[in-house]
């Protein structure tokens, strides 16, 4: 889209091509509307030998939102995800830094990424964006969403009132409504919403839940209309919860390693035992039986002694008494050889056991 105006400059209507164009591509909510309105849009602009158009038509299942939006993507475009990581190194390099001024560097854009993870986490806990209108259902994204995902969900409630609602038919809990969207003061946008209220499942041919994850203003406005208060947890995707458990932050960079919590180092002394046991079961479907048996166990274990431990000291505190839990005797070996793990590979013997042994030799 950003090639128009050198592509199509010639013309001597060029301002209006631009703009037909882009209502065309954004605004047909169907894969025949699409083609219905690309081919109006053509012979309007007596375009149809352009062959650069044509080419894009050509490849429009790759490029056009209405072709793609039946597939997640969270709201990223094609060349989304590199222009942000350049703009993002942009500030700290440039293209005649040297080696070591990168290395540096990268370090300070990992300590600069990192604070600003722990202000926006701070923030989701201890403050509340207000909710723009009286809707429990904003309510629910308020309380589960970060502050950065519930500005987004909570400009589809804003859309809202742009909206009007009207049944088209009803039958055995299934519903068909027709969406009108006042887009400007001469534009009437239609939608169709289908809500099942068996299954509390609610569709949008807008299709902005399936390719963003963000439930849209007329799906909104339909669950308005079906006076429902609470959405399906479905509609509620961990991803953006603040109260999800992100693993990336286990892994240390060279940056904070003074700074390093208890927990992450536990975690980089696992991965690091984990790693061979994990290399030797995989030659082999019945190695990795055996090591999924032990995992189980393991597991098993640790759950029922956490059961126990409930409610007197969390599992990550420095000071939790885990001496009960023998995970193949290893726990004091990790404690006493700890040192080791830093500097040197080591080598686990491993003998695969004989027929009717279920013992598994470490």
């Amino acid at each position: 889209m950003k090639k128009i105006p050198s592509k199509l400059n010639g013309y001597k209507a060029h301002a209006d091509v631009e703009q037909q164009m882009s209502h065309v591509v954004w605004n047909s909510h169907s894969k025949d509307s699409f083609d219905r309105n690309w081919n109006d849009f053509l012979v309007n602009f007596g375009l149809a030998d352009n062959k650069w158009l044509s080419d894009l038509y050509e490849d429009r299942h790759i490029w056009v939102p209405i072709y793609l939006d039946h597939h997640f993507w969270a709201g990223m475009r094609s060349t989304q995800r590199s222009e942000s990581m350049h703009s993002f190194f942009n500030k700290y390099i440039t293209r005649n830094s040297s080696l070591i001024q990168f290395v540096k560097q990268y370090d300070n854009c990992l300590g600069s990424r990192e604070q600003a993870e722990r202000e926006s986490d701070a923030a989701d806990f201890h403050t509340v964006i207000p909710c723009a209108t009286k809707s429990p259902i904003e309510t629910q994204f308020q309380d589960a969403y970060t502050q950065a995902k519930f500005r987004e969900v909570q400009a589809q409630f804003r859309g809202k009132a742009n909206c009007i609602t009207r049944l088209k038919n009803s039958a055995l809990g299934y519903s068909v409504y027709e969406v009108g969207e006042q887009v400007s003061s001469s534009i009437l946008d239609k939608f169709a919403v289908t809500y099942d209220s068996v299954a509390a499942e609610v569709k949008c041919q807008c299709l902005l839940f399936e390719s963003r994850g963000i439930l849209c203003r007329h799906a909104l406005s339909v669950l308005s209309f079906e006076q429902v208060s609470q959405v399906s947890p479905r509609y509620i995707l961990e991803r953006w919860s603040k109260k999800v458990k992100r693993r990336h932050t286990h892994i240390k960079s060279s940056h904070d390693e003074p700074l390093i919590e208890p927990r992450s180092k536990r975690f980089d002394q696992l991965v690091f035992r984990s790693q061979n046991i994990c290399e030797f079961a995989s030659e082999s479907e019945e190695l990795t039986a055996i090591l999924h048996r032990a995992y189980d166990n393991v597991m098993a274990e640790m759950e029922a002694v956490k059961a126990k431990r409930k409610g007197t000291s969390s599992l990550s505190h420095e000071d939790a008494n885990l001496e009960s839990i023998n995970l193949f005797d290893a726990a004091s070996a990790a404690h006493s050889s700890s040192s080791q793990y830093q500097g040197q590979v080591i080598n686990y013997q491993f003998r695969v056991p004989a027929a009717g042994d279920n013992s598994l030799g470490v």
